[in-house]
């Protein structure tokens, strides 16, 4: 019998669930400042992680919660990517 593989887990921003990491979008602010999303979850930095419901987008773009913790601001593409993915991009 093989042993179970180990699955990594990180916890989302706005509802602080905790999920499978490959779940979860990664937005990452690299040692230069520059913040961007990080689709391999390799790129060096500050990241934090927000599953893909809406209603956890909104909760984290109303109170700026992504801002603070990554002690930069959102840059516009960045937040219009991140709408994409949610599903709450407006027309």
């Amino acid at each position: 019998m093989s042993k179970p593989r180990y699955v990594p887990v990180r916890q989302c921003m706005g509802c602080r669930e905790h999920k499978p990491k490959a779940e979860l979008i990664r937005v990452v602010r690299s040692p230069a400042g520059e913040v961007s999303l990080d689709a391999t979850g390799r790129k060096p930095g500050r990241g934090v992680y927000l599953c893909q419901d809406p209603a956890c987008r909104k909760r984290v773009a109303k109170s700026r919660a992504l801002e603070r913790a990554l002690a930069a601001p959102i840059p516009a593409e960045v937040q219009q990517t991140l709408d994409v993915l949610a599903g709450t991009a407006k027309a």
